[in-house]
């Protein structure tokens, strides 16, 4: 009998032990799927082996609007996830979220392991960032469209695969003499908003929306009904009556027209790449996005698209070391180097990005680095990004009305001015819920 309240006691540490020790889970909700899905599960599980205080758990939770608003109803409903992945176009309405977010650098501080911003590239930093620049999300899998073609398409019309078109007149003339050779598409793009409107007014220097499109506060309105968009929309219609444009659906549902080998170019995100080489059966190229040149200064630099984590307020300082923890592991000069090399976004750290040119990849896959260079410039005021409220919203407006703009229902001026109209009604109807 002497010795039971010593075996209960020593019953008792172990227990303590074993709890003090227990790992703490992260609930890691994303949009990645396909090659890219398979790349963030290998993500979680390296991380997960490389230490044993944290356990990461990925979940797709569909397209990223899906996922931005399963977020959000998580969070009401009093369960949200640790970690969220939020597209670009989300960034103003999760920071007008006042309450329901930590700030990612405000958390790494607190946790004493501080995420340091300067070592991200600068318009990486620079749009996910608050006023006094400290990050509000942490930078994840950001991208840039890019002009892909079909190097073999290319040969088999006639087209020198080592020069690709580099303005939309070449675009134009390239698209001829591909539909000439018998291909079923000659350019098509991905995400019509993002590429033909957003980053068209960035690569060319020109407000996409007044106040620094919206970096400058909430009172931003649109100004995609100016000549140089009128100009850009009246070509593509044009190009889709003479065949050289097909229109190839939102988002990113367009892609398969490239990767099958049907399209010979395409405008679509950096982090197409993974997706192209695992199901495209053909040579390709990677190359800068067309612009107009007689627009003065053009090429200026795109702009970044993708995501960033955002991170839930209202858990418990375990889970914010545990954050921290996997946030720093993601930026590591390899992780930010293999993601990038893996997947064609670009690497979000400097660090990263000379680690992938000491490495010599740029060398042995022409073409990668293009994203990189098209984002690594001074930004101005009209190509810094864009940073409005209900941006997911606006873009469906615009994609509609472009849709109809490419299939002749309206003209592109009345197209466009119909955008400006409707969008800025939700802008203004944004700015009334932050003041």
């Amino acid at each position: 009998m002497i010795y039971r309240p010593l075996a209960l006691t020593l019953a008792a540490i172990f227990a303590s032990i074993g709890s003090a020790h227990a790992a703490t889970d992260i609930t890691f909700w994303h949009s990645m799927e396909g090659p890219l899905g398979e790349r963030v599960s290998a993500l979680a599980a390296e991380f997960n082996a490389s230490q044993s205080d944290y356990v990461i758990h990925a979940v797709y939770k569909g397209a990223y609007g899906e996922s931005m608003n399963a977020g959000i109803a998580a969070f009401r409903a009093g369960n949200a996830p640790d970690v969220l992945q939020v597209f670009e176009v989300g960034t103003a309405t999760m920071m007008a979220a006042k309450g329901a977010i930590m700030p990612v650098q405000e958390m790494s501080e607190k946790a004493g392991d501080p995420i340091n911003p300067a070592d991200f590239l600068g318009a990486v930093a620079g749009y996910y960032s608050l006023p006094d620049g400290k990050l509000v999300s942490m930078p994840f899998n950001s991208s840039t469209p890019v002009l892909y073609y079909n190097k073999d398409a290319f040969i088999k019309a006639g087209l020198n695969p080592d020069q690709p078109p580099k303005t939309w007149k070449d675009v134009a003339t390239a698209g001829k003499a591909l539909r000439a050779a018998g291909m079923e598409c000659a350019y098509s793009t991905a995400w019509p908003s993002w590429v033909q409107l957003e980053n068209f007014g960035a690569w060319h220097n020109t407000p996409y929306a007044t106040d620094q499109n919206g970096f400058g506060g909430p009172a931003a309105r649109l100004e995609i009904n100016k000549p140089l968009y009128i100009k850009h929309m009246n070509n593509l219609s044009q190009m889709a009556k003479d065949g050289t444009f097909t229109y190839g659906g939102r988002g990113d549902a367009g892609n398969a027209l490239f990767t099958s080998g049907k399209c010979g170019m395409y405008t679509g995100s950096s982090g197409m790449r993974a997706s192209i080489i695992k199901t495209g059966k053909f040579a390709f190229g990677t190359t800068t996005l067309p612009y107009y040149d007689d627009v003065p200064g053009a090429p200026q630099n795109s702009i970044i698209g993708g995501a960033s984590l955002w991170v839930f307020a209202n858990k418990t300082p375990e889970v914010y070391k545990g954050v921290t923890k996997f946030f720093k592991f993601l930026s590591s000069p390899e992780q930010a180097a293999a993601w990038h090399q893996g997947t064609g976004y670009v690497p979000v750290t400097k660090a990263g990005y000379e680690l992938t040119k000491k490495s010599g990849f740029y060398d042995k896959n022409i073409g990668t680095e293009i994203a990189v260079k098209q984002l690594n410039a001074a930004t101005t005021e009209n190509s810094r990004g864009i940073r409005l409220g209900y941006l997911p919203q606006i873009r469906d407006i615009e994609d509609g009305l472009m849709e109809q703009i490419f299939a002749g229902k309206v003209t592109p001026e009345d197209g466009l001015n119909t955008m400006v109209q409707r969008g800025n009604e939700l802008l203004e109807r944004f700015e009334k819920s932050v003041k």
